[in-house]
Parts: structure tokens; sequence; C-alpha cells
């Protein structure tokens, strides 16, 4: 397709792109999610529908991107939600150091983790439902 990134219908290139928040400016961001602030965790969650994404892109071959990929991001939202709740803003390492995060790093794993067994229940379901005809 000409190096254009059409996912579900939508070319993921041509939608405005704003500039990366700093680690500072994200973090305030949070703190603010965190709060209750509605506005800053719509923020948030906006600017990490692209990571899901590009994380979907990386774990998941291209079919079944096309048969479960919209499933697969409108479920993995949620995540977003419940790990802005849980992102620790005074972080320290094993020597007690300050480490500040960025968020898409706290939440890759996690992400990941819920492609692969999403994709695994959908074939699993699949598997299950297969009728022979005999």
């Amino acid at each position: 397709m000409g190096g254009e990134e059409v996912v579900w219908g939508i070319n993921y290139r041509r939608l405005p792109k704003r500039p990366p928040l700093s680690l500072a400016e994200e973090r305030r961001l949070i703190a603010k999610a965190k709060r209750g602030y509605k506005a800053e965790t719509e923020e948030i969650v906006l600017r990490h529908v692209g990571f899901i994404i590009f994380r979907i892109h990386k774990k998941a071959f291209p079919a079944h991107i096309a048969r479960f990929g919209e499933d697969i991001l409108a479920e993995a939202v949620f995540i977003l939600y419940d790990k802005i709740k849980t992102y620790n803003l005074r972080y320290r390492d094993k020597n007690g150091d300050f480490k500040p995060v960025r968020f898409s790093s706290y939440i890759w794993k996690r992400i990941d983790g819920f492609i692969l067994d999403s994709l695994k229940e959908e074939l699993a379901k699949e598997r299950r439902h297969v009728s022979f005809d005999w």
C-alpha cells in the first residue's frame, strides 16, 4: 500500500499527529488522572492507542489482526484505564533510587500478554466450533 499503514479501514499515518509528551508532562497527566480528572485520563488513553495498535502488529499475524484486531484493540483500551490507576508515580529501583518510568514501558508486557491470551482464546473457540461434513 505504498508505505501507508491502513488498519481496519483507517489510515493511521494520516491522523493528526500530536507532539510526543515529555516524561514530566506524561507523569503530570497521570497524576491528575489518578485523582479522577477525566480530560487527563482520556488524554493518556488516546495517546497510547497507537502503542496498542503497534503491539498488536508486533504480536499477531496479519490474518489474525484482520479477524480479531478490532476486538483486541477495544478490550485493550480498558487495560489502559486500569493501569493508570496502578501506575506508581513514586517508583524506586532495587537500590531505592527514584526511577520515573514511561507509561508505555509500564504497560507493554500487560498489553502483549493480553494480545496473546486473546488470540489463544479466540482460536480455541474456533477449533471447538469447527463442524465436519462427513
